[in-house]
């Protein structure tokens, strides 16, 4: 279905529409406003919902013109269709010359709104949207549970929060089953992934602040309590994933390890995986699996290795060992500091990053925001499709499930 906003003060006229798109079953009608709004709120409306369609009212030419003329310079490709109760040949002329090429009218006929639609995708198909998206999307992947990931990712996050001064970043826990974000910074929201996961078609900027919480500059959408039936779906990944990009500077994803269908789609757009390995030879060993997996789905030049835990006395196996173990090279070392991170964790807080283990985590937010300017970014559309056929062949389609995700145990769906 097509996404799309309406922009119309006239409330009878904007509830007609929205009843002749509903019988039509082909646009999903995402936010209706009812005001023309100014750059700032627009901006924000938009990247919010990511539209590909709006249908503007012409009750005000001259606002309604300004909209047109913010929306090409910030979201290009997104496609205008008029509306209005009566015809006026001159007011079709006037929003003909800044390019709005559909126009619907009352009362609104479901063909002449058909026909229109299908206009619409013609015109997409050949001028995409073109909206603000993050490419700064890190991956964090243990290597087996107890790796430290957690503490590397919560660390890194806030890190790199504080070196954005007009934007926010944020911090995703995936580990469905046993995530540790909430608990080591001791977070009270009740709603988490799953909530988000089942709100992601609506999402807009009244629902996501009820399911994030703020430290700082960075928001955190923790994992909630174990829920073992709840499924998340690629659907559900790949809408909050838009959403996301739209709206923060830097992502960060806390993943299980248990390399789930939905974490291969993480992965697939992250411009970093992060693969955190201690010195232990079963860390090292699962290391190198996974990381012989994401080569052979081509996201082999995506990892970085974070090797943890590692104490300078009674060193078993020696850097280089390790590196030939692994079959690639190690990205950076992390000491250990048990008694930093335990102090870190009494409190809900980051590691200090005056220590040396805080400042080990203050060069790496600045390595991932570095890469920016260099290193793979996320696949393009045509190899993006390429991986995902790749990864087809280790994925079943998963049956079963098709009308929606269970509710999340305790918790109610914000309002």
């Amino acid at each position: 279905m097509l996404r799309s906003i309406i922009i119309c003060p006239d409330l009878e006229l904007s509830e007609s529409l929205q009843a002749n798109l509903l019988d039509l079953g082909q646009v999903a009608v995402l936010k209706a406003v009812d005001k023309y709004p100014h750059a700032h709120e627009l901006l924000r409306i938009v990247r919010t919902n990511g539209p590909q369609v709006i249908f503007l009212s012409l009750q005000q030419i001259d606002r309604a013109l300004e909209v047109v003329k913010e929306l090409e310079q910030s979201a290009p490709g997104v496609q205008f269709v008029a509306v209005s109760r009566t015809t006026d040949p001159q007011v079709l002329i006037d929003v003909m010359r800044v390019g709005i090429r559909e126009f619907l009218s009352l009362p609104f006929n479901l063909q002449v709104v058909a026909d229109s639609v299908t206009r619409l995708r013609e015109a997409l198909d050949k001028r995409p949207v073109v909206m603000h998206s993050t490419d700064l999307l890190f991956a964090f992947l243990p290597s087996k549970a107890g790796s430290g990931t957690s503490t590397i990712a919560v660390n890194a996050a806030i890190a790199m929060s504080r070196h954005l001064q007009d934007n926010k970043a944020l911090l995703t826990d995936l580990d469905l089953n046993g995530g540790m974000i909430r608990f080591m910074l001791k977070l009270e929201n009740e709603y988490s992934i799953v909530d988000a996961a089942e709100h992601s078609l609506a999402m807009d900027e009244n629902l996501w602040p009820q399911l994030v919480t703020s430290v700082g500059n960075l928001d955190v959408l923790h994992a909630g309590r174990i829920n073992p039936s709840f499924r998340l779906e690629g659907t559900h990944v790949r809408h909050l994933l838009d959403f996301a990009r739209r709206n923060y500077k830097s992502i960060c994803v806390d993943l299980s390890g248990n390399m789930e269908k939905f974490s291969l789609e993480i992965m697939l757009e992250a411009k970093k995986i992060f693969l955190v390995c201690t010195p232990e030879i079963p860390s090292l060993h699962l290391a190198r699996e996974k990381y012989m997996f994401l080569k052979n789905i081509e996201l082999g030049d995506r990892v970085s290795v974070l090797l943890n835990r590692c104490t300078k006395r009674n060193q078993v196996i020696s850097p280089e060992q390790i590196e030939n173990l692994l079959g690639m090279p190690v990205t950076m070392t992390f000491p250990n500091d048990y008694h930093g991170v335990h102090a870190a964790l009494t409190a809900g807080r980051q590691v200090d990053p005056n220590s040396e283990l805080g400042q080990h985590f203050q060069t790496l937010a600045r390595t991932m925001l570095d890469s920016s300017h260099s290193g793979p970014s996320a696949a393009t559309p045509a190899a993006a499709a390429k991986k995902k056929g790749l990864l087809d062949m280790f994925f079943k389609p998963a049956g079963g499930n098709r009308g929606g995700v269970p509710a999340p145990a305790g918790a109610n769906p914000p309002k």
